[in-house]
């Protein structure tokens, strides 16, 4: 068996080179004669190691002075929850705009405990883009605005920061981080779960203004307080080892391929290669806004949904894994993080049209 093109949308494909050198390196890691999974995260070996990955994705990310990065746990979904308990007080409003299923699951968990308003959504059409900046209603007064940049479901991607006034602005950036240039300054916060362009599941990367974090109340838990992570450099309790690890090693990676800027030209390549086709054919159709299609998950359907069974088979025999759209809204989903190449995506597309050949 040889390895396959990995479309999935998270947990995604890794760099080939960072699963490489992290199997080298399993047994024994530099000096340590121990796994990195079996050191302790106090220990200078670690702590070394943790300073450069901080150092590389702040380097990586241009990351302003005045923001704190944290390496922290519990997927981005724990964060829906944790933003509101950080940042809104009782008496607060919090926005939120839906552009996807993402974005409303970050709602619903921000409900049980914040006032939730949504300002604009793209919910009439099937979320097929993203809500014209005109038409937000936003509260002046509200405790931040919250957006999910990239919907990884249904394939929709802001391609400019909107404009938000003073209320600070968050963003889900889980599956757009470290795929392009980012303006950081025009966020007060950005989290990411780290299983698509970062490393494995159960890691998530905060970037937070200093400013906001003297909003954390001290009444709610340690663990739960963001400026207490701040305060102990992400390790309050013993970190995901394994998982900062490996980002460091993604980090590296992109550096050595030419960091941020040399990644969006080679997304840019292979978006443009896929959405081509499929606009290029009677076949495929791709349901959403030109103008707000996603550089990194690229929904599709087939002309007859009695088809998909056999172009998933096939799909997979001829090594590329993981098309299943998601079961929210069906048919073909290509996923196509910074790990994918370009060779990838055209063999998928050369396999898209023998398939659309064969079975016109």
């Amino acid at each position: 068996m040889s390895r396959a093109y990995n479309f999935s949308a998270g947990p995604a494909a890794l760099p080939e080179d960072v699963l490489r050198q992290a199997q080298a390196e399993m047994l024994e890691w530099g000096t340590a004669r121990a796994s990195v999974m079996e050191i302790s995260h106090r220990g200078k070996d670690f702590i070394a190691m943790a300073e450069q990955a901080e150092a590389d994705l702040r380097e990586l990310l241009a990351v302003p002075s005045g923001y704190k990065v944290l390496f922290l746990q519990g997927g981005a979904t724990q964060h829906f929850a944790q933003i509101p308990m950080n940042f809104a007080r009782p008496e607060q409003t919090v926005d939120y705009i839906l552009t996807g299923d993402w974005s409303e699951k970050a709602a619903q968990e921000a409900k049980t405990l914040a006032k939730v308003r949504i300002a604009a959504s793209s919910a009439d059409t099937n979320y097929d883009r993203i809500p014209a900046r005109a038409s937000w209603d936003l509260d002046p007064d509200a405790a931040y605005v919250h957006v999910t940049p990239n919907e990884t479901i249904r394939g929709v991607e802001y391609h400019t920061i909107p404009e938000v006034g003073s209320v600070p602005l968050i963003g889900d950036i889980s599956s757009t981080i470290l795929s392009r240039p980012l303006d950081l300054s025009k966020y007060a916060l950005v989290y990411a779960g780290a299983q698509k362009n970062i490393g494995p599941s159960g890691l998530v990367v905060m970037i937070i203004r200093d400013e906001l974090l003297e909003r954390c109340p001290k009444t709610i838990a340690k663990i739960f307080n963001y400026a207490e992570h701040a305060a102990q450099g992400s390790m309050l309790n013993t970190p995901n080892t394994w998982g900062w690890y490996l980002a460091g090693l993604v980090f590296q990676s992109l550096k050595r391929s030419g960091g941020i800027a040399a990644m969006a030209e080679r997304n840019r390549a292979k978006a443009e290669l896929i959405y081509g086709y499929i606009d290029g054919s009677n076949y495929y159709r791709n349901p959403v806004e030109v103008s707000a299609r996603s550089r990194m998950n690229v929904p599709f359907t087939l002309p007859r949904a009695e088809l998909d069974a056999a172009f998933l088979k096939e799909s997979e025999a001829a090594g590329l894994l993981a098309l299943k759209g998601h079961r929210a809204v069906g048919g073909m989903r290509a996923s196509i993080y910074n790990a994918m190449p370009l060779e990838g995506v055209q063999t998928l597309v050369d396999f898209m049209d023998d398939f659309a050949r064969r079975n016109g």
